[in-house]
């Protein structure tokens, strides 16, 4: 017979409760605890590189013990970060005329004549003008491709159809399509597939929301509302 006056069902009770609002409470706190901590992080790396090359006479700590006495001789984090917004928005600026063409043509020519520098410099060129530059090249839609075998089906990135002689070597009466697939949860490897487009399926949803798919490993839908559906933009 089971004593209604016994405390642990309530103790359990109790403690779960306290468990569901801690881990409640995780879920809110976790991402800005981690966001802020990147922030700061990252802000720090930049100064520590930057504000060597910035003479000690102009450093925030310099000035403001200057300025208001040496217990106020205190450097501000982030200070070397701005600094580098504005030397690299100004080397762009300066970048597209005609004197900086010039001169970054000359020191791109000096650089080709070093043989292991060259190869560096020109493989970290290609990445960042990948990445960063404003071009038209970039992943055009998302898809689904049966990978690695066929009954298995894997999230995709169409970037372009084949070209060149890969397109020729490739024994096909249709078009074939470059499709990256991304592995989870880093969606910056991945492998590279030419695939025939009759066997590539376009999804609705955006490449922003098929990558936060595969990062999550499956648990961050395009619409969590209802999961079945696209997104309310997409649908229209």
């Amino acid at each position: 017979m089971t004593n209604t006056d016994d405390p642990a069902p309530r103790k359990r009770y109790r403690f779960g409760r306290l468990r569901n609002s801690f881990l409640t409470g995780l879920v809110v706190v976790l991402p800005i605890g981690l966001t802020l901590y990147l922030i700061w992080t990252v802000t720090g790396w930049i100064d520590s590189w930057v504000l060597p090359f910035v003479p000690t006479q102009l450093q925030p700590g310099t000035l403001l013990g200057d300025w208001l006495g040496p217990k106020f001789a205190v450097n501000i984090r982030g200070v070397g970060v701005i600094v580098f917004l504005v030397f690299t928005t100004l080397v762009g600026w300066l970048a597209k005329g005609l004197i900086g063409r010039s001169l970054l043509g000359w020191g791109e020519r000096l650089v080709d004549r070093m043989p292991v520098v060259r190869s560096i410099y020109a493989g970290i060129k290609q990445i960042a003008e990948t990445v960063f530059a404003q071009t038209e090249t970039n992943f055009d839609k998302a898809c689904l491709v049966e990978y690695p075998r066929r009954g298995i089906w894997a999230i995709g990135f169409v970037s372009t159809n084949a070209k060149g002689e890969v397109a020729r070597r490739i024994p096909a009466e249709e078009t074939i399509v470059s499709v990256f697939l991304p592995t989870t949860p880093n969606p910056t490897s991945g492998f590279l597939l030419y695939v025939p487009a009759s066997d590539v399926t376009i999804l609705e949803m955006k490449v922003e929301d098929a990558a936060k798919l595969i990062i999550s490993a499956g648990l961050v839908y395009p619409n969590p509302k209802d999961p079945t559906k696209p997104p309310a933009k997409a649908a229209r």
